[in-house]
């Protein structure tokens, strides 16, 4: 896990050191451990180093190969690059150091583009060829994490984050308005290439794409899962479940491969709750000496009951007797670190949950190096009890109508209040964009049979910006995060299993459910609810923030805006704060983009570096 930047001079001058040094200083947080820079002919490359695998000087970045003509930046972990070291060795290939990033120039020699498909990781990358004088970019299957890109001034630059980015002086000037709108009134983002910076562009997940003296080639796809839209024909799923269980176990294995400490992110849900058991167990037939002979874990509580897991993290914990810790999320600490998370962010966030995650990260900081996180098992698994109705309605439009009554029937019994509260807000958030002004790009998440929502959800919609969060919130502390569902063979196997595997009579993760049974404690197991990293934002929006907000509505900057109607909004949240409205997350979407574009976009404070620290 590091920062990577670069230039490519499209004009054949040599790169701006200066420029790849402001670069190199933004992603600090990134790579405490070292850094690097390598100028060749019209490329400079940048990289910060987080030492995770092989802690000696042998693995620094920028690396090259043995005749010097490849040179690599790289940020990520090739789980399976034991293995393919193996495979390579077995071809001749000669290596310096027990990294996984020479490993990738190895691949690449060997195979050229092709090696995409033969790592199972978390990357992102750039290679200079200087034989084909050629820059080679790409992303891991996923987007985990993230590569950013920009021309300006004659030159290609990428980086790990935008922030790095905006060091030049022509780069992210202004928003993308239609990509803030499309944020303002759905909550999403990183759904395209383009990002909230006019002009600033991501290389997507499962791309890959060339750069050369002609300027930048069209990115490529290299890699592809099509989730099934079948249902079963009647078997009761017993092999496939033990198949599950394997493929993650394995999964689990691989993820745990370091030279620093691994600890485990515990939500008290049912896919971190199973990484951990997996991870003891782990502990006791492979000795993971990453783990150590007591797992550590962290979670995050509340003391309001109805935002507070604790009664099923402790059921894991009793379980296991791993050594927790906890953090309790504050609103006032929520405010006073807002401008300091929105920075590492570098754009506006859906909710305060992604505080949370960032209190977790923080207290996880203090004791290990590597976090493991379930991040990615709602998607394939169908997890969200909203994928019901998208199920529901592609079961009667199959004509499946003896399995569709049975979903209702199920959905009753089990979600009643969620569909109920659902229906509401429904009303609430469409009334909500009418605070909005322009045109807004419709994103309709749930729409269609449940094989084309997750499709979508896993690519565009919702799953590529958790780990946008993730990935920096655990960076803002120097932490890396290993998402162990998103194993390229497990998402392969989950997308090609039935979709009554995922969601039977009402049950969501219905398969991975009677994977666990007699592993996972049966009230975590059975547990109906989805909560995650959830805060308690309607009441902190209400009471401790308050004051916070008013003040933010009633500025000069907020009323001068072109994306919303200020009158109306402060009109809407004195409903909210008297109980005449009901609340939605549109409210804090909103004064979350005013602080954002304060940050970034107003006066001379978007070009300085903040406290490379966050708040301890």
């Amino acid at each position: 896990m590091c920062g990577i930047a670069g230039q490519y001079c499209f004009d054949g001058k040599e790169p701006d050191t200066g420029l790849l040094d402001a670069m190199s200083e933004r992603l600090a947080h990134r790579g405490p451990d070292g850094k690097g820079t390598r100028i060749s002919g019209n490329v400079g490359l940048v990289h910060r180093r987080l030492a995770i695998i092989d802690l000696s000087d042998d693995a620094l970045q920028p690396m090259e190969n043995e005749d010097g003509t490849l040179h690599l930046v790289f940020n990520g972990e090739i789980y399976n690059y034991v293995e393919l070291r193996g495979d390579l060795a077995g071809r001749g290939h000669r290596f310096a150091s027990k990294s996984d990033s020479e490993v990738i120039l190895h691949a690449y020699e060997e195979w050229g583009a092709d090696c995409l498909s033969r790592f199972n990781g978390m990357w992102a990358f750039a290679i200079w060829d200087e034989k084909r004088q050629e820059l080679f970019c790409s992303r891991d299957r996923f987007g985990i994490k993230p590569f950013y890109y920009t021309e300006a001034g004659g030159s290609f630059l990428f980086a790990s984050e935008i922030k790095a980015l905006l060091a030049h002086q022509d780069v992210g000037k202004c928003p993308d308005d239609a990509m803030l709108r499309t944020y303002l009134a759905w909550g999403v983002l990183d759904h395209t290439e383009r990002t909230m910076f006019d002009g600033v562009f991501q290389l997507l997940p499962a791309h890959a794409m060339v750069v050369d003296h002609n300027g930048r080639k069209a990115p490529f796809r290299y890699w592809d899962a099509k989730v099934s839209s079948a249902i079963s024909s009647g078997e009761d799923g017993g092999r496939e479940a033990e198949k599950l269980l394997s493929i993650l176990r394995s999964a689990t294995s691989i993820h745990l491969r370091s030279d620093v400490a691994v600890g485990t992110c515990l939500s008290g849900g049912i896919d971190s709750s199973t990484l951990t058991i997996l991870i003891n167990d782990l502990i006791r037939t492979e000795n993971p000496a990453s783990v150590g002979a007591r797992q550590k874990t962290f979670s995050v509580y509340f003391d309001d009951p109805r935002f507070d897991e604790r009664r099923f993290i402790d059921e894991i914990v009793s379980t296991t007797c791993v050594d927790a810790s906890r953090t309790r999320p504050e609103a006032g600490g929520a405010w006073d670190e807002l401008q300091h998370l929105l920075y590492m962010q570098d754009e506006p966030f859906g909710s305060l949950s992604v505080y949370a995650q960032y209190c977790v990260m923080r207290l996880a900081s203090k004791k290990v190096k590597v976090v493991l996180d379930g991040q990615g098992a709602d998607e394939l698994l169908a997890g969200y009890l909203a994928y019901e109705g998208s199920y529901i309605w592609g079961l009667l439009r199959s004509l499946h109508w003896l399995r569709a009554a049975l979903e209702i029937i199920g959905a009753i019994r089990h979600h009643r209040g969620f569909f109920t509260d659902a229906m509401r807000q429904l009303f609430v958030r469409s009334a909500r964009r009418n605070l909005l002004k322009g045109n807004i790009p419709q994103v309709l998440r749930y729409s269609g049979p449940l094989d084309a929502v997750l499709q979508r959800e896993l690519t565009s919609t919702n799953l590529p910006a958790l780990l946008h969060y993730e990935d920096r919130n655990s960076m803002a502390f120097s932490i890396e995060s290993r998402v162990p569902f998103l194993d390229v063979r497990f998402v392969e196997f989950i997308t090609g299993l039935p979709l009554d595997r995922k969601i039977k009579n009402g049950v969501t993760k219905h398969i991975l459910r009677r994977a666990i049974r007699g592993i996972v404690p049966e009230p975590v197991r059975c547990r109906m609810d989805k909560m995650g990293y959830v805060t308690p934002e309607e009441v902190w929006m209400k009471e401790d923030l308050r004051p916070f907000v008013l003040e933010l509505l009633s500025s000069e900057s907020f009323r001068k805006r072109p994306y919303w109607d200020a009158d109306t909004v402060a009109d809407n949240y004195l409903a909210f704060l008297k109980g005449a409205s009901a609340y939605s997350p549109e409210l804090f979407r909103i004064a979350c983009a005013e602080i954002w574009l304060r940050r970034f976009f107003d006066g001379v404070a978007a070009r300085e570096v903040p406290l490379s620290s966050p708040p301890a």
